[in-house]
């Protein structure tokens, strides 16, 4: 509960200006799209029980990490669910590269450099819940089933907003795509 509470008093100030992971949009089907996102350094917390990375992966970018180095919050959030394992990663600022990201000090968190890709992408509003999720990864994989996009890997959940923030919020189910050259607007 007090995490909570620090993370809702806090949210204000450190999402005030956040730096937004880039993508470039490629192609829209419906209400969802299809995307490119170029490499990004990002910090990873993988675990069997949900919910147990925020307060470590908010510790690293706070500086507990090999240069004691105070890193900006960014959005998304970026969260897996696969059966008995859960991660959440945030994606680092464009400055951190291979070369200067900061090693971790916590063993439980790993930074890498996601290779980006091809992605679909449906968004969805409100706070994200299991149901919210299962709903939109399906409205989005019969999408792709219609469209004959293959699917390359597991959904992912992004959250762009704070618990604070009540209105607008912005949540995304991402699907890793094989993309084709035949798709045509």
């Amino acid at each position: 509960m007090k995490r909570f509470l620090f993370f809702l008093m806090l949210s204000p100030i450190v999402m005030a200006q956040t730096e937004m992971q880039s993508y470039s949009v490629i192609h829209k089907i419906a209400e969802a799209e299809i995307r490119f996102y170029p490499p990004v350094m990002m910090a990873k917390h993988t675990a069997s029980n949900q919910g147990s990375g925020f307060g470590k992966l908010f510790g690293y970018i706070s500086g507990n990490n090999a240069n004691n180095t105070k890193i900006a919050m960014t959005t998304p959030v970026h969260m897996e669910k696969k059966t008995g394992e859960s991660s959440m990663a945030f994606v680092l600022p464009k400055k951190f590269t291979d070369d200067n990201t900061p090693q971790p000090n916590d063993a439980s968190l790993s930074v890498f450099e996601d290779q980006g890709g091809y992605f679909a992408a449906i968004k969805y509003s409100g706070y994200t819940s299991t149901s919210k999720e299962k709903e939109h990864t399906e409205i989005l994989e019969q999408l792709l089933q219609k469209e004959k996009i293959i699917p390359s890997g597991l959904p992912k959940i992004l959250v762009y907003n704070s618990p604070y923030k009540i209105i607008n919020r912005r949540n995304e189910i991402l699907i890793p795509i094989t993309f084709k050259t035949e798709i045509n607007d």
